[in-house]
Parts: C-alpha cells; structure tokens; sequence
C-alpha cells in the first residue's frame, strides 16, 4: 500500500529538483531466507527501480536494524541508488551498535548524517535516552574523522527530539560543539 503512495511522492518531490529521499524503512529482519526479508528486497527493487528512472536515491534511516543487515539489504537490492542516513543516536537508543562500528561496516554508503546523541537502553527500558549533542555515546570526536575518511561528503542535520526553548539551546551547543570537528581538512 505504502509503494506507490511513495513512488507519487518520489514523483513530486522530483519535479522540483529533490533528488535524495531519506526514510526510516522499517524493521528489516536479521535473516535473509526469512520470507519478509525476501519479499521486502523484491518490493525496494521495484521502489529503487523508480527512483533511479528519476535520477533519485533513497537514504536509510538506521536505528532499527543491525549495520550488517542494513548493508546486505543494499547490496541485495542491488540498484545502486540505496545509501545510508547515518542517525548514530538511533543506532544507541534501539540498542543495535556502536556508531564507529556501524560506520565501518557501511560507511561508503552514508550520504547524509543526524547529529544526534543518547545513551543505551537498560534492562528496564526498550528504548534508550536521547541526550544533548556530546552528552551520549555516539563520540563524534572519532565519528566525524571515521566518517570523512570513508568518503563521507554530505549534509549533517542538527536533530534534538525534544521542545520548547531547552531544544533551542541544545541546536545551539550542538553546533558549537561540531564546529572544530567539520574543519577537518584534507588529510
């Protein structure tokens, strides 16, 4: 049902020059020979297959799947228009990896980034806490040079999933705090 509403959005947005989607997918299972694992790579054959008609590439959100199945997702789809928007808080809050670990196993599939942050979830909870830019585990001192030298080029998004004037202030010292780590130069 969710296809073809996508390909119409794909299509819209296409008119006025948007060439790169991101969306959370979903839960894609661990196993590949398991039955919705194969008919969800059939399904993003056929959605890719209409992105790419356009010139467009879809970006997956992590956080709920494993890095390695997320990658062998791609490369089974196969289109070639299948990339990464790397959320390295999602990946902690849903307990899936470590951002440094994620990136080297897809990091030449990341085309954009959330700079977002939190801590692990504990035995009671299911989700872990999202916390301040630089107050969680996603370390982006290492992170952002790991990233940079696996090719990384594109946008970082400034992402705090909390409201009123405390979000404010929080997107301020979040880009203060990125600011030395985005000069990197070309080493």
């Amino acid at each position: 049902q969710r296809v073809p509403l996508f390909k119409q959005f794909a299509d819209m947005v296409n008119d006025i020059g948007i060439k790169s989607l991101t969306s959370h997918i979903g839960f894609i299972p661990d196993d590949p020979t398991d039955p919705v694992y194969v008919g969800f790579v059939e399904v993003m054959k056929d959605l890719a297959n209409h992105l790419g008609a356009n010139g467009q590439y879809l970006c997956f959100e992590t956080g709920q799947e494993l890095p390695s199945t997320l990658k062998r997702t791609i490369l089974d789809v196969g289109t070639g228009n299948l990339f990464v928007n790397l959320d390295p808080a999602n990946l902690i809050l849903y307990g899936k990896a470590y951002p440094l670990d994620a990136v080297e196993i897809f990091g030449e599939y990341v085309r954009g980034m959330h700079a977002k942050d939190g801590l692990w979830p504990n035995r009671e909870a299911g989700l872990g806490l999202e916390k301040p830019l630089g107050e969680g585990e996603a370390n982006f001192p290492v992170l952002l040079p790991l990233l940079k030298s696996k090719g990384f080029r594109g946008p970082i998004t400034l992402e705090r999933e909390i409201h009123g004037p405390q979000q404010t202030e929080d997107i301020k010292k979040a880009m203060a705090f990125l600011e030395p780590y985005l000069e990197l130069g070309d080493e």
